[in-house]
């Protein structure tokens, strides 16, 4: 079953704008920042009580991020989940009919398995489902 908020992801056009400008808001640095190469992006992450913010910028002009952008502008990209076993998830969720991205867990960042529900299936919404 899905547990809580793991994070809310952020599609920018500059990924050190973000930054910059959410560290005076927050009045905080990010955590981190990563760059997941077979994802074609690269990630800042600012913890927040009970969840964290991850603003993700593409590194190349056909990563999922880039075409997010070009198509819909910056903003809210997805929403992800944190889940105990993800591929028992994965199956919960397709025998009650949501259709999948990603139907075999892949590797995301911080290394944890990752899958995403397509947003047909959650009212226009992207979901990652993520067990650390």
């Amino acid at each position: 079953m899905i547990d809580n908020v793991d994070h809310i992801g952020i599609a920018v056009k500059s990924l050190v704008e973000a930054v910059e400008s959410f560290k005076i808001l927050l009045g905080k640095e990010p955590e981190g920042f990563e760059e997941v190469a077979d994802q074609k992006v690269r990630a800042a992450i600012f913890g927040m009580e009970g969840t964290r913010l991850e603003f993700l910028e593409g590194t190349a002009p056909d990563s999922p991020i880039s075409r997010f952008i070009e198509k819909k502008g910056a903003g809210i990209h997805h929403v992800c989940f944190k889940v105990e076993d993800i591929d028992a998830e994965i199956e919960r969720l397709k025998a009650a009919g949501f259709r999948m991205i990603d139907e075999q867990p892949r590797t995301g960042a911080e290394g944890a398995k990752i899958a995403f529900v397509h947003p047909k299936s959650t009212a226009g919404i992207l979901i990652e489902l993520n067990q650390k």
